[in-house]
């Protein structure tokens, strides 16, 4: 994991040693969302990378409804700290 990483989802995290939280799961889709996001407008015939990014989109959503429906805080703090709408 690069050091970025691990500075934007270490303000998630519910302890000193969650990585398997839903916020910090978020938060390391959507780092690696938006890196695919740039690699696929430089390469746009890049079919599979496109599936995959799908794939992490709705996995994202899928862990956001989750907390959505049982710690709402948590929710709200997710979308307005890593600038995503809904």
């Amino acid at each position: 994991m690069s050091e970025a990483t691990t500075t934007d989802s270490t303000s998630f995290k519910i302890h000193e040693k969650d990585t398997g939280s839903a916020d910090v799961q978020v938060s390391l889709l959507t780092k690696r969302i938006n890196d695919l996001t740039q690699h696929l407008a430089a390469h746009q015939k890049d079919h599979s990378t496109r599936r995959g990014l799908l794939q992490m989109v709705a996995r994202r959503r899928k862990l956001l409804d989750y907390l959505k429906v049982t710690a709402n805080e948590r929710y709200q703090k997710l979308l307005k700290g890593l600038s995503l709408r809904r």
